[in-house]
């Protein structure tokens, strides 16, 4: 019999077409008078800062728009400079899961103070966030309802995790109009990214009822949907079930952390720069491989949600069905196969897989995991063994 355990969502999610006006009701409501914005340069090109800016323009602001795909101490430090200046009370988040890192991270040492690197690990502030609303323009991350913040260390090249229930934005408000105009490439790498979280959820150690449940209505979603969404991304109908997805996904994960996908990704995208959702999208198939033998009926599960065709298969077919729908899913978006373009050698191999055993998420995997199998697997993910 399963155990609940616990779950927990301490974000009040605001979701819909047109929820973006939302913001204005939490700033009237709340007195709020200072807003610190942080997003990223892309986003600042196109027309959905001015979407948001008619909600907050009768307050004072400044924007922090120089967020990079895997945000640095360095970000952290000058966005908290800009909210300083603005004496912010509130700051809005508003585009991918970077935008949303820092504006965790700058949130917290507002009101604890110090730098970000010195909150690496779980609970170890005990000082609530100055008050956040997190708008994402991905169907991704889902950091917009999650209690972790991934920082890149630019001096160690390592990527940290500063989590806590703490951490969660105050409000989430999410609008499927605001990702109609998210390029295809990005679509993609964001859209694997939340499969990913999906499946490592459902399979976690840690996994529940409420998790298994969430976690599995997001691959469905998500597997459905993603090609369209890629390829025919100003339908309103594939945008919304991929926000969808992605918000169950992270629902799911806040609660059952992910496994080794996860360990491996950040490595990878600390010293080479690899964007997180690519790395993901990359090393899942050979990931899955390796766990199957552990919880075959979990993967065959999943196949049946990706929608493979299963008559008179045993359980290991369908398991192994689960990695090759994946596989002709990225594939299908234009996702590489191996880390082979990305320059990755065999020389960073053993740091990466130090960097990566040190990762919580190795503990959750469903198949117990060694130093020995994580060198395997990145050996596996840059075209080298098979």
């Amino acid at each position: 019999m399963d155990n609940l355990g616990y779950y927990k969502n301490p974000t009040q999610i605001t979701y819909g077409v047109n929820a973006l006006k939302e913001v204005k009701k939490i700033i009237d409501g709340q007195g709020i008078k200072n807003v610190l914005i942080v997003t990223d340069p892309g986003l600042m090109k196109t027309g959905l800062i001015d979407d948001l800016l008619q909600y907050v323009n009768h307050v004072n602001y400044k924007i922090f728009s120089e967020c990079q795909p895997n945000p640095t101490v360095s970000n952290c430090n000058n966005a908290l400079d800009m909210l300083r200046e603005v004496k912010a009370d509130l700051v809005i988040a508003i585009g991918g899961g970077s935008s949303m890192d820092v504006a965790k991270a700058v949130s917290l040492l507002a009101t604890n103070g110090g730098e970000i690197k010195e909150y690496e690990g779980i609970d170890t502030f005990n000082k609530d966030l100055l008050p956040l609303i997190a708008i994402p323009t991905t169907a991704g991350t889902a950091s917009e309802v999650t209690n972790f913040t991934v920082i890149t260390d630019e001096e160690r090249e390592y990527k940290f995790t500063v989590g806590g229930v703490r951490l969660a934005p105050k409000w989430a408000i999410l609008d499927p109009m605001v990702t109609l105009t998210l390029p295809s490439h990005i679509t993609a790498a964001t859209g694997l990214d939340a499969l990913v979280h999906a499946i490592e959820s459902y399979t976690s150690k840690m996994a529940n009822p409420i998790t298994k449940t969430l976690a599995r209505e997001a691959i469905r979603k998500i597997s459905r949907n993603l090609r369209q969404a890629v390829y025919n991304g100003d339908t309103l109908k594939y945008r919304d079930e991929m926000l969808m997805g992605s918000l169950l996904a992270g629902l799911a994960f806040n609660n059952t952390r992910l496994g080794n996908c996860h360990a491996l990704s950040h490595p990878v995208s600390a010293i080479y720069g690899v964007p997180h959702g690519v790395a993901n999208a990359i090393l899942i198939p050979h990931v899955m491989a390796f766990n199957i033998l552990a919880v075959p009926e979990l993967y065959a599960d999943i196949a049946e949600d990706m929608g493979e065709v299963l008559d008179n298969s045993t359980v290991m077919e369908k398991a192994y069905k689960a990695v090759e729908s994946v596989r002709k899913l990225a594939k299908d978006i234009g996702i590489p196969e191996s880390f082979e373009s990305f320059g990755i050698d065999s020389s960073k191999i053993e740091k990466m897989a130090e960097d990566a055993m040190l990762s919580g998420n190795i503990a959750v995997n469903p198949r117990i995991t060694r130093y020995d199998d994580v060198i395997r697997l990145y050996k596996q993910s840059i075209g080298g063994e098979k």
